[in-house]
């Protein structure tokens, strides 16, 4: 590997809750390995607790010893500002912290108060230090962190409604958009790593779950804030489906990675769960209209899902470079990479159909087995 250049690989959300975890990562740990650091979206806690502390739909606890598997598969940094971190409240965002660091993992995004949850994760690599932040920008709010309270770093964005026509009760006209204060903070602590560290990528908790392409307002608003801050690449998750790749300022800007492995029965409609989870079930059909695949029961996503990627950064002194790794999820639930002469055309050909939907003008070309993103000099 190239001694100048600094390889960095990243998947979307990471939900390892069934038995025999290493199985799930089998196929895609020699490309998660090939990187000189791997990240990964943690979406739920890893706790053996009881509590609950969300009053949305609360995730379960996955095993804390299923982070072996994921230290295993390659993996080095794990990013925590997810929706559902502060389900089982402060002592859930403990363990799972603890958890990770035992199986030698570095955490960013949650912690035991604000500043904690703020802490980039840091390497080094070939002579220069990276730094990782990360930041929830759908909620819940009582899943944020405060100067007294465990909790996430987060980004606040704000919806308005606006209606455009003489139907009361009507679809209105949706905008989102950043809380001021909230964002020139966020553009701060990204300048603030930038002037410590030779690399920084910025995480974000993001996105329209559940839906193919589509990008809501806030979300290039708060990319684009990330690099014109100084970021060298973003990253983001939450959507569970992936989104399309943009390139601002010369950087890359992966809008949704989608799922990686995501195998849980929380939400399986036969699985003796929770009411809760039961109605959100009814509601996913009303709200995005799929059923999960009945041959699938631990995978309880769209079916579009199963097309995702491994992101590829590269990072050289003067220039950033992006591609990815085409992967489908096949019917255990696996992320599997797809080569160019086999599956990888059929997720290129969905990558570039979310592009273009998204309103993004990105161009990809076959490198190998890598799917490159053009980048043109800033």
């Amino acid at each position: 590997m190239d001694d100048e250049r600094v390889i960095v690989r990243a998947v979307g959300d990471l939900i390892v809750d069934k038995p025999d975890p290493a199985r799930f990562f089998a196929p895609s740990a020699p490309e998660l390995s090939r990187a000189d650091l791997t990240i990964g979206n943690l979406e739920v806690p890893h706790s053996s607790t009881s509590t609950v502390a969300s009053v949305d739909i609360p995730a379960p606890p996955a095993d804390p010893a299923h982070l072996s598997a994921v230290a295993a598969a390659g993996f080095d940094i794990l990013t925590l500002a997810a929706n559902h971190v502060y389900d089982c409240g402060p002592e859930g965002i403990a363990d799972t912290v603890s958890a990770a660091r035992r199986a030698g993992l570095a955490t960013t995004g949650a912690g035991a108060d604000l500043a904690a949850a703020k802490e980039p994760a840091t390497v080094h690599r070939h002579g220069r230090s990276i730094a990782v932040l990360n930041y929830n920008c759908v909620g819940p709010r009582e899943s944020w962190a405060t100067s007294r309270k465990a909790g996430c770093a987060y980004v606040d964005v704000l919806t308005h409604y606006e209606m455009r026509n003489a139907n009361p009760g009507g679809p209105p006209e949706i905008h989102t958009f950043c809380e001021p204060g909230s964002l020139r903070q966020f553009r701060a602590d990204v300048t603030a790593a930038g002037q410590a560290h030779d690399i920084v990528i910025v995480a974000l908790h993001k996105g329209l779950v559940h839906t193919p392409a589509m990008l809501a307002d806030y979300e290039r608003e708060v990319a684009h804030a990330a690099v014109d801050a100084g970021a060298d690449a973003v990253i983001a998750h939450h959507a569970h489906i992936l989104h399309g790749v943009e390139v601002y300022q010369g950087r890359p800007i992966f809008h949704g990675l989608g799922n990686f492995v995501t195998v849980t029965d929380a939400l399986t409609p036969v699985h003796a769960s929770t009411a809760e989870a039961h109605a959100w079930a009814a509601r996913r059909l009303a709200l995005f209209g799929f059923v999960p695949d009945p041959a699938m029961p631990s995978y309880p996503f769209h079916p579009d899902s199963r097309h995702t990627l491994i992101a590829h950064l590269e990072f050289d002194w003067d220039r950033v470079g992006a591609a990815f790794v085409p992967c489908w999820i096949d019917d255990e639930g696996r992320p599997v990479p797809q080569a160019a002469d086999a599956g990888g055309p059929a997720v290129l050909d969905y990558v570039r159909t979310i592009t273009a939907a998204a309103g993004l003008d990105t161009e990809y070309a076959w490198d190998g087995d890598l799917v490159r993103v053009h980048i043109r000099a800033r």
